[in-house]
Formats: structure tokens, C-alpha cells, sequence
């Protein structure tokens, strides 16, 4: 196999990961675990309650508190920044088990919800991929993504965490876009 064999193979693999990361409505933290072979640890970058507005120019208003929720996701032996992530929490339509649970800032979203043993669905609302200066936060406000030498456009979901007939939970991921290729040297260099 020659080299431009190799790239175009390199550019499928990743192709079809991040399309299936950008599509499911179940727990991306259950796929990237399984796709690195590593737990993922969480770091919150910030938590803090919103006010009214904020949450009006989600299409969400119900007078209940609104967090928002900036956190990264990071592979718990390689330390590989794998996924950047902002939540906006609506309070009164999340159960309060799993309100206390993100409160305490020390495991993802999804992770509780299954801790919990929580009934939920996921509805995507949107998928595909910016380049780091387009990234935004679900304010539509700049971000500075946290990966390393980003050169690549990054693959981005959009979606609300549904507890019931209102989302309780309105998720943006953005994915590592070197996180193919880190795998990739994971594997060849054991």
C-alpha cells in the first residue's frame, strides 16, 4: 500500500467515527471509550447559573434556574484533549437527582444520567463540521476551543437531552478532530 492509499484510508476511518459520533442520540462518551480503549475523565471549565435572557434566546423562558455548563473531555491515561462540550441545564425540566449529580462537577452529563439509571432520549438538532474560528457556544457567542494545534475543521453536535416532554438539557460537542490519528499511534506504537 502506497502512501496515498494510506491517507485515503486514514480519511474514510475518520470519516465514518465522526459520522457515527455526529449521529447517535445515545451516550458519545460509551463511543469515544470504546473507540481510545480509555475512561474519560471530565474537567469543568465553568458552571454557573444564567440569567432570563440567556435562556429566552434558547427558546427557553420558564422563570426555573438555567446553568450553564463549559467542560472538557480528556482520555484518563494518554491525558488526549478528546471532546469540548457546553450544556445550558433548564432546572425544572431536569429530575433533581441528576441536577444534584451535575452540581457536584465531578462526572459528565450522560455518565449520570446512566449512574442514575435515568430514563431519557436525545433529539440531534444539528451536525457537521467548523473551523476553530467559526466554533461558537449555544449563544452563538465565539469560543476558544481547547485542543492543541488545531488545523483541521472539527466535527460538532448539537442536541437536546430529553427527561420528558421539555428538554431538560440543550448539549454542544465538539470532537477532537485528531482523534482518529491518536488512536491510530496508540495502537501502532504497543
Amino acid at each position: 500500500m502506497n502512501s496515498q492509499d494510506g491517507e485515503g484510508l486514514l480519511d474514510f476511518l475518520q470519516g465514518l467515527i465522526f459520522d457515527m459520533l455526529l449521529v447517535t442520540d445515545g451516550r458519545t462518551t460509551d463511543l469515544l471509550e470504546t473507540l481510545l480503549d480509555e475512561k474519560m475523565l471530565i474537567t469543568v471549565i465553568r458552571q454557573e447559573q444564567i440569567n432570563e435572557v440567556h435562556a429566552d434566546l434558547l427558546g427557553e423562558s420558564s422563570g426555573a434556574p438555567y446553568y450553564i455548563r463549559e467542560s472538557i473531555l480528556i482520555s484518563d491515561k494518554s491525558r488526549f484533549i478528546v471532546s469540548h462540550n457546553i450544556a445550558v441545564v433548564y432546572s425544572k425540566n431536569v429530575p433533581l437527582t441528576l441536577f444534584e449529580k451535575i452540581a457536584h462537577k465531578q462526572e459528565g452529563i450522560g455518565k449520570s444520567i446512566s449512574t442514575i439509571g435515568l430514563q431519557s432520549f436525545r433529539k440531534v438538532l444539528d451536525s457537521g463540521l467548523k473551523s476553530g474560528e467559526e466554533a461558537v457556544d449555544l449563544f452563538q457567542k465565539p469560543i476558544q476551543l481547547r485542543f492543541p494545534d488545531l488545523c483541521k475543521k472539527v466535527p460538532y453536535k448539537r442536541y437536546s437531552i430529553y427527561f420528558g416532554l421539555k428538554p431538560g438539557i440543550q448539549m454542544l460537542e465538539y470532537f477532537n478532530p485528531d482523534v482518529v490519528i491518536h488512536r491510530l499511534r496508540q495502537v501502532s506504537s504497543s
